[in-house]
C-alpha cells in the first residue's frame, strides 16, 4: 500500500497543498503564464528592466521616472561590499562551491547592515534594497576571490546586470550582453512558493532576520532539483557536443531512463512561460555571435522531448546555453539565480512578516510503538 492511499491526507512533497496567500506573483499552469503583481513577466523582461521589476516586487507597483531614478541612485550607492566580507570569503578553500561562498557572504554582510537589529517593515525594505544592490557584486567578486583574483569595485551608475558583468569580467559589458543578462534576471526574480522561497518564509516566520531568510533560500536553491538544474543542463549539452549527435543521445537517454536536466516543471502542465522568452533570446544570442550549435542541439532535444514525453523545457534549459554563449562560467549559473531571486525572496519574507504565523506543519508518525526500553547492559 502506498503512503498516499494509507494516509489520504498526506501529499508527498506538499504537492497541491496550499501553504499561504500571496499578492506577489501568480503561476497559471493552464495558460502557461507567470505574472508579477498582475503584470506578465514577458513584458517586464522585454520592455522593462530588472530594477523596475525589483521595485514592483518590493513596493507593489511599477515606479514612475522619478521613483526609478531615485531607486537606481540608491542601488548604485549601496553596491559596494565591505572589505571584511571579502576577507571572510578569502579564508575559504579555493574549491568552495560558489553557492557555499554566497551563504558565507550574505551571512557576513548581515552585521554590517545599519538596520541589522531592526525587524520592522521599513527596515526590512531597506535591507532588501541593500541586498539586491550587493548581490551581483558579491557573486562576481566572491567568484573572483575563489579564482585567486582581486575583487573589482563596482562602477557608479551601472544597473544590476551591467554591474555583475563589469565586476566579473573587469570591463564594461556591451549593451547586447547587458540586455540579455537583465532579461534573465527579470525572469528568475520570482516564482511563487517554490522550495527556496518557502524555506525563506519558514525562516523569517520564526522572527529570525531577513539575512537569515536569504541564506536559507541560497542553501535550498543549491540543490540540482531546484536551482542547480541550469548547470547540469549545460553539462548535458556539452556532453552531446554537436547537433548531429543530439537525437541519438536523447533517445538513448530516454530508453535508459536517464534524468534529462532542464525539462519539466511541477507548476506547469504545458510550457514554463519563462522558458518561451528566454529560448528566443538564447537562440538570438547564438545567431548574434555566429554560433548556432547549442541552439540547434536544444531545438532537437526540445522536439524529441515534446514528441515522446510531452515535456517542455523549463527556464533553466535556455538559460544554460545563453549564459555559456555570454562567457559566464558554468559554476556561476546558480549564483546568478541568487542575484536575481534576492528580490523575490525579500518580497516574500516581508509579506510573510506582514501577517505572520509560525509555519509548523504536522507529520504522520509511521514508526514502531510501545517499545520497551532496554538497559544498556542487556543490549
Amino acid at each position: 500500500m502506498s503512503a498516499t492511499t494509507e494516509y489520504p491526507n498526506y501529499s508527498p512533497g506538499l504537492e497541491g497543498v496550499i501553504a499561504g496567500i500571496t499578492t506577489i506573483s501568480e503561476i497559471d499552469s493552464d495558460r502557461s503564464s507567470l505574472t508579477y503583481r498582475g503584470i506578465d513577466v514577458h513584458q517586464l523582461a522585454e520592455f522593462g528592466s530588472y530594477e523596475e521589476t525589483t521595485y514592483l516586487l518590493l513596493f507593489g507597483k511599477l515606479p514612475n521616472r522619478a521613483e526609478l531614478d531615485a531607486f537606481n541612485a540608491t542601488l548604485s550607492a549601496e553596491r559596494a561590499v565591505p572589505s571584511e566580507v571579502y576577507t571572510a570569503i578569502a579564508q575559504l578553500p579555493k574549491t568552495t562551491h560558489p553557492m557555499d561562498m554566497l551563504k558565507v557572504g550574505f551571512a557576513a554582510l548581515a552585521p554590517f547592515d545599519p538596520d541589522y537589529a531592526a525587524n520592522d517593515r521599513d527596515a526590512n525594505l531597506r535591507k532588501a534594497v541593500r541586498m539586491v544592490a550587493k548581490a551581483g557584486v558579491l557573486t562576481a567578486n566572491g567568484y573572483r576571490i575563489l579564482q585567486g583574483k582581486e575583487p573589482v569595485q563596482p562602477k557608479p551608475g551601472l544597473g544590476t546586470a551591467a554591474t555583475f558583468l563589469y565586476c566579473l569580467l573587469g570591463e564594461d559589458p556591451d549593451p547586447y550582453t547587458t540586455k540579455v543578462m537583465d532579461a534573465s534576471l527579470t525572469l528568475y526574480a520570482e516564482h511563487g512558493f517554490n522550495a527556496s522561497t518557502f524555506a525563506c518564509r519558514v525562516t523569517v516566520a520564526t522572527l529570525s532576520d531577513l539575512y537569515s531568510g536569504i541564506v536559507t533560500g541560497i542553501g535550498t536553491l543549491k540543490g540540482p532539483l531546484h536551482g542547480g538544474a541550469n548547470e547540469e543542463a549545460m553539462k548535458m549539452i556539452l556532453e552531446i557536443g554537436t547537433a548531429d549527435r543530439a537525437e541519438a543521445w536523447i533517445r538513448d537517454a530516454l530508453a535508459n531512463k536517464k534524468k534529462i536536466m532542464g525539462f519539466g516543471h511541477r507548476e506547469y502542465k504545458k510550457q514554463d512561460s519563462r522558458a518561451m522568452y528566454l529560448t528566443k533570446l538564447a537562440k538570438e544570442i547564438g545567431q548574434h555571435m555566429g554560433n548556432t550549435n547549442f541552439g540547434d542541439i536544444a531545438e532537437i532535444l526540445e522536439n524529441v522531448m515534446v514528441a515522446e514525453k510531452n515535456i517542455h523545457p523549463n527556464v533553466d534549459f535556455p538559460a544554460a546555453y545563453a549564459y555559456y554563449l555570454l562567457g559566464i562560467p558554468i559554476e556561476l549559473y546558480t549564483p546568478i539565480f541568487v542575484t536575481a531571486r534576492v528580490a523575490g525572496w525579500s518580497a516574500h519574507a516581508i509579506e510573510q512578516l506582514d501577517n505572520n504565523r509560525l509555519i509548523r506543519p504536522k507529520c504522520i508518525y509511521d514508526g514502531p510503538k510501545e517499545v520497551a526500553f532496554t538497559p544498556i547492559e542487556n543490549r
